[in-house]
């Protein structure tokens, strides 16, 4: 417990790069997507599955390279975006060809990397560039729900929510969770955006329980592979992707909320 909270205290910095955004925040993101796509792919490894992280290093790289052309421009088509996907998906296929070296699921776990941790984490970054103030419902959902389910299940826990995928999850934690989110996100848009304070209420519903689907997700995957962390980056919580793992999916959510409803 005394090292999670060390720990904890030790990314208090990502507030500050929160906060101030810009060329810092996209690094951030850039990083997490660089680290956290190749965790993912060490742990199909214990599977002898071995995605090809060449291609996902050209993926992030590009992916960043037209967002930051966009913001330079003040434009950019979204043909660029397509192309993006095209290239994603012909290069991982192509590494096929590879016959007698490379397996099937090699293709196909470079290919659910690139979009589950590198895509999805791009969401950060899209969310700073259309409503910044917005990127704090991301991780107020996203680690609100983790720390409200984590006391609820502790206090109130009695049944189990998917034994199978994480026992010492509750169905009373999982309740906490999104409550707690949604009273979060609710005390944000009262406090600071009083005009969407009932839209932060919905978004932080509907984050809390996202996010658990993003948490129960990884923890499918880390049971298939046979591992406990993703990595050792971060003493106590593990790696990139044990960290942030509810934070892939919460982002998109948050943004096209924001999008498709907000504008």
């Amino acid at each position: 417990m005394k090292t999670r909270i060390l720990s904890s205290l030790a990314m208090l910095p990502l507030l500050l790069v929160i906060y101030y955004g810009g060329y810092p925040l996209m690094l951030a993101c850039f990083l997490v997507g660089l680290i956290g796509v190749r965790e993912f792919y060490r742990g199909f490894e214990v599977l002898d599955i071995h995605a090809n992280y060449p291609v996902a290093l050209v993926a992030i790289v590009s992916l960043y390279l037209i967002h930051l052309s966009k913001i330079i421009l003040g434009y950019m088509q979204n043909e660029w975006m397509m192309f993006w996907f095209f290239g994603v998906i012909l290069l991982s296929l192509l590494t096929l060809f590879q016959i007698e070296k490379r397996k099937l699921e090699d293709a196909m776990v470079t290919i659910t990397g690139i979009f589950y941790v590198v895509y999805f984490s791009f969401h950060v970054q899209l969310i700073a560039s259309t409503q910044h103030i917005f990127i704090w419902l991301v991780f107020l959902t996203a680690f609100g729900t983790d720390i409200m389910a984590y006391f609820s299940g502790y206090l109130f826990g009695k049944h189990k929510l998917c034994p199978k995928i994480s026992p010492k999850k509750t169905v009373e934690g999982s309740v906490g969770g999104t409550l707690g989110s949604m009273i979060l996100c609710g005390l944000f848009g009262y406090f600071v955006l009083p005009q969407f304070m009932i839209h932060c209420m919905i978004i932080g519903a509907l984050g809390g329980i996202i996010s658990q689907f993003g948490d129960l997700t990884a923890s499918i995957f880390k049971r298939k592979m046979g591992i406990k962390d993703y990595g050792k980056l971060i003493p106590g919580h593990g790696g990139i992707m044990d960290r942030f793992d509810s934070v892939l999916f919460t982002a998109p959510m948050v943004y096209y909320y924001i999008v498709l409803v907000l504008k």
